[in-house]
């Protein structure tokens, strides 16, 4: 009457073992995506730092700041103030499909040569240039100040080129300082791995619209990061309920076997010996 128990030993079958390796990619691809959160929060928080560091501090020399033209550091210099004295060059160019308060637009991009004889190029603000023909927006641009000028500017990284995406005419997809100034033709030791952004000017000249303070901001990524920890304990609750359940399925029938023999035995032990025992009994003495 009894029946054999397959207790846990469902657990070493190939289909438990391919749910138990799909729980394994499951949580590593989690964790990879947690710590990537992680790591874009660092990123968020590190940024946070640069621009309560640099960007109202009191101007500099870039002289000072960049002794070497090369020698832009994103850590330490983003954002950093510093002044310039020099003139403007009549080449501007316009860094096209840049997002602004009105829509699509342009970012003024301008050479200016430094006292000391070197390039660096200032962002003058944002234009609306919206299905408009980039030569009549430029046409329309104020032009800088003209002779010695000071100059006011924060400081960005150079950025990447844009794949798919070229020069063309007096326009760039990005403002990225080798393309600008292969478009502009400038000559001499230029700045190589910065621009800035125009802060003010003396003597002033009409320009586009300038950027706000960027938002000291580190966004979601933290509760992001914990959410993929919690989908692995989600995950790992899902497989532990759901082999408890075949457990119970499978074990079911050799339990209530295991509890009809239990009751039988209780009821021979109260009823006493059967007349059967009895003379099987007298037959063994």
């Amino acid at each position: 009457m009894s029946e054999t128990r397959v207790g846990w030993s469902f657990l070493y079958s190939r289909r438990w073992i391919g749910y138990f390796a799909l729980f394994v990619v499951f949580a590593i691809a989690c964790v990879y995506l947690g710590n990537w959160q992680f790591d874009r929060r660092a990123q968020a928080r590190a940024e946070i730092s640069r621009i309560d560091r640099n960007y109202d501090a009191s101007p500099v020399p870039i002289a000072e700041a960049l002794p070497n033209p090369a020698g832009f550091d994103v850590d330490a210099h983003k954002w950093l103030t510093v002044t310039l004295e020099g003139t403007y060059e009549d080449n501007a160019v316009l860094a096209r499909n840049r997002p602004g308060p009105d829509g699509v637009g342009a970012d003024i991009i301008v050479p200016f040569r430094t006292t000391e004889g070197r390039v660096f190029f200032v962002d003058r603000g944002w234009v609306l240039a919206s299905g408009t023909d980039m030569e009549d927006v430029l046409a329309t641009v104020d032009a800088p100040p003209a002779g010695t000028v000071d100059v006011v500017v924060r400081l960005r990284a150079s950025e990447p080129e844009v794949d798919g995406r070229s020069s063309a005419g007096r326009t760039v997809a990005s403002i990225n300082v080798p393309d600008i100034a292969e478009v502009t033709g400038v000559t001499g030791e230029i700045y190589s791995g910065t621009y800035g952004m125009l802060v003010s000017e003396t003597p002033s000249a009409g320009h586009g619209t300038l950027p706000p303070k960027p938002e000291r901001d580190e966004g979601p990524h933290l509760s992001y990061a914990l959410q993929w920890y919690v989908f692995i304990i989600i995950g790992a609750i899902g497989v532990g309920y759901a082999a408890r359940q075949e457990y119970k399925n499978l074990n079911a029938g050799s339990k209530e076997v295991l509890a009809m023999e239990k009751k039988s035995k209780a009821r021979k032990t109260k009823r006493g010996p059967t007349d059967a025992d009895v003379e099987d009994a007298l037959l063994d003495a």
